[in-house]
């Protein structure tokens, strides 16, 4: 039974560490000296796990003005001050969280094979990081990434209906929270209601499901590198797990898992559309040995044509469009192996 076990696992296991092997071989000297650093960085940081502000949406449909005032507020500051936050009573049912975990666990665990070659029409999966040139930048995970909405593809008969179905329900709810969660921040901004309507179209944005295999070597790689998202808005529904962090005051804060919540993060759309006063924070996912996680990460974005121009004096971020961003990014990625982000876009004082 054990060898029927093993290699089950063995059938589903992207082969990462086959393909880092003489990656991870070259120049040991020096990443025995970054597995110390990273060793006693990772210590540190699981001692010190923490709480993200968490708020109550319900409140939002309260009778009482004053309460859904405060709601907004507590929004407004979150993003300014962390950059992260936690929403319970969002409107999404546990039922269909839970079922989207099973669904998301069941298409991870088909051979690697069938992975690797199906799929392709409308979902690209993804693992490890191909482009890795030392190993510091090597990634620990494999991804699905996926359009929404699916009525506009044919995802091919090899698509488990049961998976189509929940996401479909997902990405439904979760677009419509981005979007109330962007026009309650936006009026802050002054505006108007309308700006995320006529640039987040329906098929721009997109769902990636992540799983973080079980890692021989956490302490030498991550699951995901440090990075900040480049939408307007990321939610992620996460296992109980744990292993994202993120960076707060200079030092890295592991997010613990809230079962009830969703996991919203400033982008950095945000972060320049507000000319700064919203924060787009580093986080990463730290590999684990023995457990594997998941997660659901849903990435509200405008059309690549949509421009992005700082509401603020004096501007701090030269105005852009989508598809420069991007392809700035890809730019940075071949050349240096890092994505250098929005500083690219900084008015030169």
């Amino acid at each position: 039974m054990s060898v029927c076990y093993k290699q089950s696992i063995m059938d589903y296991e992207p082969p990462l560490l086959e393909a880092y092997k003489t990656l991870l071989q070259s120049s040991s000297h020096k990443r025995m000296k970054n597995v110390k650093s990273t060793s006693s960085i990772l210590s540190k940081v699981l001692e010190s796990s923490g709480e993200v502000p968490v708020i109550d949406l319900g409140r939002l449909n309260s009778t009482d003005h004053l309460e859904r005032e405060d709601c907004m507020k507590e929004i407004i500051e979150a993003a300014k001050q962390w950059g992260f936050f936690q929403v319970v009573n969002h409107g999404i049912s546990q039922h269909l969280l839970q079922q989207l975990l099973l669904e998301e666990i069941k298409v991870f665990h088909r051979p690697f094979a069938d992975k690797s070659q199906q799929f392709s029409t409308t979902t690209h999966y993804k693992w490890g990081n191909p482009f890795a040139s030392n190993p510091r930048q090597l990634l620990w995970s494999e991804a699905f990434h996926i359009s929404v909405p699916l009525g506009q593809t044919n995802m091919g008969d090899d698509q488990p209906k049961c998976l189509r179905s929940i996401i479909e329900a997902f990405a439904s709810k979760v677009a419509a929270l981005a979007e109330m969660l962007a026009e309650i921040l936006s009026h802050e901004l002054n505006i108007k209601s309308s700006y995320f309507r006529e640039r987040c179209l329906p098929n721009t944005s997109f769902l990636r499901l992540n799983r973080y295999p079980p890692c021989p070597i956490p302490k030498q790689v991550f699951g995901f590198l440090p990075h900040t998202d480049s939408t307007f808005l990321s939610i992620v529904y996460q296992d109980q797990v744990g292993g994202l962090q993120l960076m707060r005051d200079g030092k890295w804060l592991g997010v613990k898992p809230n079962p009830h919540a969703l996991l919203v993060n400033i982008g950095d759309l945000f972060q320049a559309l507000s000319n700064g006063a919203y924060r787009s924070i580093k986080h990463r996912v730290v590999a684990a040995k023995k457990e594997e996680r998941f997660s659901a990460a849903y990435f509200y974005r405008p059309s690549n044509d949509a421009v992005i121009e700082s509401h603020g004096t004096p501007r701090l971020y030269r105005s852009f469009t989508f598809r420069e961003y991007i392809q700035q990014n890809e730019k940075d990625l071949k050349q240096t192996g890092d994505k250098v982000g929005l500083s690219r876009f900084l008015y030169v004082q």
